[in-house]
């Protein structure tokens, strides 16, 4: 799992989640107390006169280093520095009510193959202003911003400030939950690609462990970003801050947000007890394997303690022979005297290790 927010890093991967649309990557959504709406592209800083005319706004800012720049945009746009600090400095998630300031900070999943990198967004709430801060790895709300004026129309002028900037929060964390899910579908298209493998009896084991041992960490890392998700919903959906609404109709959108994401949950562990599953078919294939090669190599024991004893038995007797013990006998004698023994005491050989079950059984 990858997890970092230096300059560096973000740079090295642009090309990879650059935007295919020309929008901007900062901007300003408003609707202003005319009742026209507006959409502005440009610096944090243009975007002030359009905030002090609107009725509410939303404002996105991408920035190169959120522990760095988050807090200079935050008190730019009128936000206490420190409540980013605070934020930036949690690991996944994170909430925090200043009564008259709201920040919250969340995961954004991208999957590639079974790389699972979480970044992190902020998003600022206060009166009728919300503010999301993030870096050029997160792309989804700029993706959003096409929609986002028509989304602003859809919200009813009779209501209050509080409810109005809770729908365009409510909104942003169900696009942020969204493209979220899209890491489970990639981690199972690649949990696809691996379960082939599982009907290999040869080849295919070290990279076939190292797979399995990848998805099981992509997991695990997909549903720590699914927790903390979860984790700064349940802090929503009561209303309790003073700046959610606790208007009963708006705040089950936000128990809708917490089921999909319970659901999300529940297919990802799913997948793991199927992973497990698959681990444990696989042992059991190396397993049976193994067996099958401790029973060849018994079987060549006992094989070569016969072949051995057949050696061994007419060359003693033939070395005994060898003495004057042996000058009263004729060679026929002798000859017939190592053909019985040699024999007997391979017959005897056999009939023991057979007797003591030394013989394994060979599956073909």
């Amino acid at each position: 799992m990858k997890y970092s927010n230096e300059p560096e890093a973000e740079a090295k991967a642009e090309q990879q989640l650059k935007p295919t649309s020309n929008i901007s990557p900062t901007f300003c959504v408003a609707m202003l107390k005319n009742g026209s709406t507006v959409k502005i592209e440009g610096n944090a800083e243009e975007f002030l006169p359009t905030i002090k005319e609107a009725d509410f706004t939303w404002v996105n800012v991408q920035v190169g280093s959120m522990k760095e720049d988050g807090g200079k945009v935050a008190s730019m746009l009128g936000f206490t520095p420190s409540i980013v600090h605070e934020l930036v400095a949690q690991r996944f998630s994170g909430y925090d009510d200043q009564t008259t300031e709201l920040g919250l900070l969340l995961p954004a999943v991208h999957v590639t193959e079974l790389e699972v990198e979480i970044n992190k967004l902020i998003i600022l709430m206060k009166s009728n202003l919300i503010v999301t801060i993030h870096t050029e790895r997160i792309t989804r709300l700029i993706k959003f911003a096409r929609y986002a004026v028509t989304s602003f129309k859809k919200i009813p002028k009779n209501l209050d400030d509080i409810d109005k900037i809770s729908l365009v929060l409510i909104r942003i964390l169900d696009e942020n939950n969204e493209r979220n899910f899209d890491g489970i579908r990639a981690i199972q298209e690649q949990g696809e690609e691996i379960s082939k493998y599982l009907i290999e009896t040869t080849g295919f084991r070290k990279e076939l462990g190292s797979d399995i041992y990848k998805m099981k960490h992509a997991l695990i890392s997909y549903l720590e970003a699914l927790w903390a998700s979860l984790d700064v919903v349940h802090y929503l959906r009561y209303g309790d801050a003073e700046l959610i609404t606790d208007d009963t109709i708006i705040l089950q959108k936000v128990g809708m947000l917490s089921t999909d994401l319970t659901r999300q949950i529940s297919i990802s562990e799913q997948m793991s007890s199927v992973l497990a599953s698959g681990l444990e078919v696989l042992q059991s294939i190396y397993n049976n394997q193994l067996t099958q090669l401790n029973n060849r190599f018994s079987l060549l024991a006992v094989w070569m303690a016969l072949v051995g004893t057949a050696f061994l038995v007419p060359n003693t007797i033939a070395t005994v022979f060898g003495t004057p013990i042996a000058d009263h006998l004729g060679w026929r004698t002798q000859l017939w005297i190592i053909i019985i023994s040699t024999s007997a005491s391979v017959f005897f050989v056999y009939w023991l290790m057979k007797r003591r079950g030394l013989f394994p059984k060979i599956d073909q």
